[in-house]
């Protein structure tokens, strides 16, 4: 019993550190938002930190505009970098569990 115990702690504190590795990946993995026009581009990482931010200067123009869009794309960017960010997370969570019985929540 207690070698199980300790073979699943081992298991998770490997995990862990899969997962730290996961997250330090998931800052070189980038995902780009552009309005349709073309007036507005946004760059984020996968762990959802902002790293660029083109306005054209028609935008600058019109301040409700501008705040709009950039609500709209930013949420977009934001999406997409979660999407990526959950799935890759998720996999070595779910490949790193150890196996305890009534404990399948990640089938």
């Amino acid at each position: 019993m207690f070698g199980d115990l300790m073979g699943m702690m081992g298991k998770l504190k490997e995990t862990q550190q899969k997962i730290e590795e996961t997250k330090k990946r998931l800052d070189t993995i980038t995902v780009s938002e552009e309005s349709a026009d073309k007036l507005l581009s946004i760059t984020m990482t996968a762990n959802r930190e902002l790293k660029s931010l083109e306005i054209n200067d028609e935008l600058l123009q019109d301040k409700e505009q501008l705040e709009d869009y950039l609500v709209l794309h930013i949420n977009k960017a934001i999406e997409q970098a979660t999407k990526i960010n959950e799935a890759e997370l998720g996999a070595v969570a779910k490949e790193g569990m150890p196996n305890i019985p009534g404990m399948d929540m990640f089938k």
